[in-house]
């Protein structure tokens, strides 16, 4: 089955059953592509292992990105319900994402992207691939290869923006160890907010699973914060106050 390129043509006019604030919403693509640069990746479910470990995560850590040139949202898009989507969106912490839900498979139906999955006992869903939108007209898009399984080759956000600016500068990964109740940590996770630097939190102490042998064994150090930017240790907050010229 060969899955059509609709670059040129407007994103099929449906009405996604979304949820807000503990309601029903719903959402017409105008609302989401209207006088918008929208990029979106439709994959075949929520929780799913591609989608979960590499698809989302990767699109969520380069939103920002995507967004410094140009782009005013990045969507996430499958053939599930409301409810499965919200979860699956907290359960990946994909805060710089919009998940919306194509429950009745509609909108991948329009994009000639639905595809039969009935021998995994999925049903109807869509074939993966991403898509630059302008305004409601699509502008170009990556389809996975007709291949059987689940290919994953073109629609990835590095891919996507290449073909936006070859030249973005991906923005150096945050990550700071910290401690419940220590005052220190929440001034660094301050000083970074402030900033607009997005940051990995990775909770040490009992309970957790990290413990202050795995700290020291890290970081080299057993007090908390300890922060890390593109892979280089900074160290604690004093340390970050110095970094970001805030000392």
């Amino acid at each position: 089955m060969s899955h059509p390129n609709r670059e040129g043509q407007r994103v099929p006019a449906v009405i996604f059953k979304t949820r807000a604030g503990g309601d029903w919403k719903d959402t017409h693509t105008n609302d989401l592509f209207a006088g918008k640069t929208v990029v979106v990746f439709a994959l075949p479910g929520a929780y799913t292992p591609t989608c979960s470990s590499s698809h989302v995560p990767r699109y969520n850590e380069l939103a920002p990105v995507f967004k410094a040139n140009g782009v005013d949202a990045v969507v996430c898009l499958s053939v599930n319900d409301a409810f499965v989507m919200e979860a699956w969106a907290k359960d990946q912490n994909a805060e710089n994402l919009l998940f919306i839900p194509d429950g009745n498979g509609e909108f991948a139906a329009g994009m000639g992207m639905l595809v039969d999955k009935s021998d995994l006992g999925f049903g109807k869903r869509s074939w993966r691939y991403s898509m630059l939108v302008k305004d409601g007209v699509i502008v170009k898009m990556f389809i996975e290869p007709d291949r059987p399984g689940d290919p994953f080759e073109v629609s990835d956000a590095d891919t996507m923006l290449r073909y936006i600016n070859p030249q973005a500068k991906e923005p150096e990964f945050v990550t700071i160890f910290t401690r419940e109740g220590c005052p220190h940590c929440f001034r660094a996770k301050a000083m970074l907010k402030e900033r607009g630097i997005a940051f990995e939190e990775i909770r040490t102490g009992q309970g957790t699973g990290v413990s202050s042998r795995t700290l020291r064994a890290t970081t080299g150090r057993s007090t908390v914060p300890q922060v890390f930017i593109g892979g280089r240790h900074i160290g604690g907050a004093d340390d970050l106050a110095r970094y970001l010229g805030l000392a």
